[in-house]
């Protein structure tokens, strides 16, 4: 009897005992994604938002950005092709169908601001200069116009496609890094040397040394250009990078993206680098501080009202004649202003298109240093109002929108901040070419912001929650020996 007590009770332990991996249920990879122990750390933490599943960057996204640093200019008839400009006007088309089904968000007013300003901008051109030779303008204008923004639009939807545009950004600038610094030091531009050897390019365009240094040009056709490139993505790396990378790995990829900027020898690039410091500064500073941006731009307006009141300049003479390398230059600069607006205001509806302003003999150059004014020469009240209102309509929906989470936040701020420097530097440069395409690439990827709701990300979150828990509830229920083969 004894033994047999003994037997039973070996064969009810045998029966109780369930290894490690019967113990742990194994959920399937259609389930959950990932196969991971139901009861583990990893498998019942918070599931991933869909700004943290990671992502790659849309391959024409990757294309277009690396366009932009391809000097290479084809001509097909009369029209000159960058490699970018190609890039845009096969993406073009794929990117309006997927907007008006919707693969964009919910469109926005702004989306149809932008239209009408290319609109009535491409009709300036016809009333201006005929309809033979406005077809090439208006047909650039639209493709860097729409294409650069309706691509990030389509391929930029979430935090992490925002980041990861960033991060390859910043890696292309840093790539450049051997050649932009070999060139600032002896003045030989050996990226347009070596793309020259294949194809044709841009033009290397010759400009006096400062301090003792060559401006850097790179694979753009002008210092400006590259200044501005590099300058823009400073904020964008400090910020969108946080938690992401190492504070060591952090600051060395924004101080290389910043030295990058400097090494243009551009006041007006350089300006907005310091701009975008001072930003980052008062937020990190006044984090805590939920007025801190209206106290800002207090301050701001009290400055304006400073200068307009206190000074024999305007604001922006003021602006223009301080914020500059050379003085000579920013008194240029302030001619450019009085005869661009007398421009303006002679021709306030549809503008003067491509052709020459009017001005005094010795201004030589026909170049007009400031983004904002030329639009307004160009295209005239109304396509500068479409422009203008069509851009404050993304920027101020995005500062006032709240129900955001932390991740979208930091993307948010850094965005604003990059656009703030935009409208700075716009008011003593102007934004042509690769600048150009590139200014409404960054317009458009930042609109996915205002499609975050963190209530419908804590609902879809719960619902996540609550299909791992049925699905725990069904392998508990399974029988052992089926859960040990799953």
């Amino acid at each position: 009897m004894a033994g047999e007590g003994e037997g039973d009770r070996a064969r009810m332990t045998a029966t109780k005992y369930r290894s490690p991996r019967s113990v742990q249920p194994i959920l399937r990879r259609s389930d959950v994604g990932v196969r991971l122990p139901v009861n583990s750390p990893a498998a019942t933490r918070e599931p991933p938002s869909e700004t943290e599943v990671e992502a790659r960057l849309a391959w024409p996204v990757k294309l277009f950005l690396g366009g932009l640093l391809v000097p290479w200019v084809f001509s097909i008839g009369p029209l000159n092709l960058s490699t970018y400009r190609i890039i845009l006007l096969l993406a073009i088309l794929p990117c309006v169908v997927m907007w008006s089904k919707g693969k964009a968000g919910k469109k926005r007013v702004a989306d149809f601001g932008l239209v009408l300003f290319c609109s009535w901008a491409a009709m300036s051109f016809v009333v201006v200069q005929g309809i033979d030779q406005a077809i090439e303008p208006e047909g650039i204008l639209i493709i860097e116009t729409m294409g650069s923004y309706l691509l990030a639009r389509v391929c930029i939807r979430n935090a992490q496609d925002f980041r990861n545009m960033v991060v390859y950004v910043a890696k292309l600038i840093i790539s450049l890094l051997p050649f932009t610094v070999y060139e600032w030091i002896t003045g030989t531009n050996l990226l347009l040397l070596a793309f020259g050897s294949v194809f044709r390019t841009e033009t290397v365009a010759w400009m006096e040394p400062r301090m003792g240094f060559s401006r850097v040009q790179g694979p753009f056709n002008h210092s400006i250009v590259f200044g501005t490139f590099c300058g823009s993505m400073f904020a964008l790396t400090c910020l969108t990078t946080k938690g992401k990378l190492s504070g060591i790995s952090r600051g060395v990829l924004t101080g290389l993206v910043g030295f990058s900027a400097f090494l243009s020898m551009s006041s007006a690039p350089l300006a907005g680098v310091v701009f975008q410091i001072a930003l980052l500064l008062w937020s990190k500073v006044l984090g805590g501080f939920a007025a801190r941006w209206k106290l800002f731009w207090a301050i701001a307006f009290v400055g304006y009202l400073v200068v307009e009141l206190g000074s024999n300049q305007t604001p922006a003479q003021f602006y223009i004649s301080h914020f500059t390398f050379d003085q000579q230059t920013g008194w240029y600069r302030l001619w450019i202003w009085e005869y661009g607006s007398a421009s303006v205001a002679n021709h306030p509806i549809f503008g003067i298109g491509l052709r020459d302003w009017a001005r005094p003999l010795w201004m030589h150059g026909d170049s007009v240093d400031n983004f904002w004014l030329l639009m307004a020469m160009r295209h005239g009240l109304p396509g500068f109002m479409f422009l203008v209102l069509s851009l404050l309509c993304i920027w101020l929906s995005i500062a006032k929108k709240t129900d955001v989470d932390p991740d979208v936040d930091v993307c948010r701020t850094s965005y604003l901040i990059c656009m703030g420097a935009f409208v700075f530097v716009g008011s003593t440069v102007h934004f042509w070419v690769a600048a150009y395409a590139w200014f409404f690439f960054l317009v458009g990827s930042g609109v996915w912001m205002l499609d975050c709701n963190l209530s419908q990300r804590a609902e879809a979150r719960n619902s996540n929650d609550r299909k791992v828990q049925a699905r725990y509830r069904v392998v508990q229920a399974e029988p052992a020996d089926k859960r040990a083969i799953m």
